[in-house]
């Protein structure tokens, strides 16, 4: 019997393929329904009609159903888009970010995009007193934005020029100077270290499609450039002078990368904050459902990134009711012990 089981042929291309397929189906199957899940569930508990009347149903004079309608609309449903766009976004560059650096146990943050955003938050609250999100979200986006291409022009200079390492110590480099500088000037103002801490908490909610529909154009930029770049990605993780040999051209490839990364990650941080650990957490996931092929691992991590994020903010709206906890707080209360067990099989594999 143990010859038999160990002749058994692998299985073939299309096979491998085959299941792939279904696992992403079946991804999309739970991302609707913990979609629907998101628009019934709050401080007030809204049934499948509801939410159907909230969503479809024309304005009319009974109170109830209008104020059911405005719950689903302007607080629920963009809740629930914001966690699906954000969770593509923070999965699918965790994914890249992991595959570009070679570095599993690497995060968007990496780059200094976090620490980028926050630093523009705390700035513009200091220098021009703004209060409300919509105000410094562009903001936001903007300091991701640059404090990803300071991050690659330090990582592209010099001997280690295109190493990964470098790119990583840039990252690393910045990231701390920027905390630094954001920290002293929070707790130099209280209006700052007021906005710093309500951004900084990873929030889904008070955001409207003002705010989500230009930061789901960003996303979907940078998903655009991600997709052109997977089968270099491939090659890369072969080694650079592999890949140089199979024809890549490195520097572009890594540019076009850090483009992606820094619009998917910059987009998702200005809108609801740092999310710790998710895009680490799902691209482990997304690699250990579907090998090391970026074809289908950053696909995959997208769609576990949504799935992901859209359950710890339904979590965060039940654990605590009728109050609730943000989902950035949710999601690392999940990803340490995850990021522990990470740690302990790498331990228990180098014994």
């Amino acid at each position: 019997m143990g010859t038999t089981a160990a002749r058994r042929p692998a299985p073939g291309g299309a096979e491998v393929r085959r299941r792939r397929g279904v696992g992403l189906g079946t991804l999309v199957v739970i991302l609707v329904a913990a979609g629907l899940v998101s628009l019934a569930v709050g401080a007030r508990a809204l049934s499948p009609a509801e939410v159907w009347h909230g969503l479809f149903a024309e304005p009319d004079a009974d109170q109830r159903l209008t104020e059911i309608r405005l719950i689903v609309r302007t607080v629920r449903l963009p809740r629930t888009v914001l966690a699906i766009v954000a969770g593509v976004a923070l999965g699918t560059g965790g994914a890249l970010i992991q595959g570009y650096t070679r570095n599993p146990i690497a995060d968007t943050g990496l780059l200094g995009v976090n620490a980028g955003a926050s630093f523009a938050v705390v700035m513009v609250v200091f220098l021009f007193g703004f209060s409300d999100p919509f105000q410094y979200v562009w903001f936001a986006f903007l300091g991701a934005a640059v404090a990803g291409v300071v991050v690659f022009g330090l990582a592209s200079i010099g001997r280690g020029a295109g190493n990964p390492l470098t790119l990583v110590l840039a990252g690393q480099g910045v990231t701390v100077f920027l905390v630094a500088t954001t920290t002293a000037v929070a707790l130099s103002d209280q209006a700052s270290l007021n906005a710093h801490r309500f951004w900084n908490s990873g929030s889904l909610a008070g955001v409207g499609f003002d705010v989500i529909w230009p930061v789901a154009a960003f996303v979907a930029a940078g998903l655009a450039l991600a997709l052109t770049t997977l089968p270099a990605i491939n090659l890369l993780n072969l080694g650079d002078d592999v890949a140089r040999g199979l024809g890549v051209n490195i520097a572009l490839s890594r540019t076009i990368g850090v483009v992606a990364i820094t619009l998917l990650a910059g987009a998702a941080t200005a809108a609801c904050g740092p999310i710790a650990f998710l895009g680490l957490m799902v691209a482990h996931t997304a690699r250990y459902l579907t090998g090391p092929d970026y074809r289908w691992l950053v696909p995959y991590a997208g769609l576990l990134g949504a799935v992901v994020l859209l359950v710890c903010d339904i979590t965060g709206r039940l654990v605590v009711r009728p109050g609730e906890l943000d989902a950035g707080v949710v999601v690392a209360l999940l990803g340490a012990p995850f990021f522990a067990v990470l740690v302990w099989r790498g331990k228990l594999k180098s014994a």
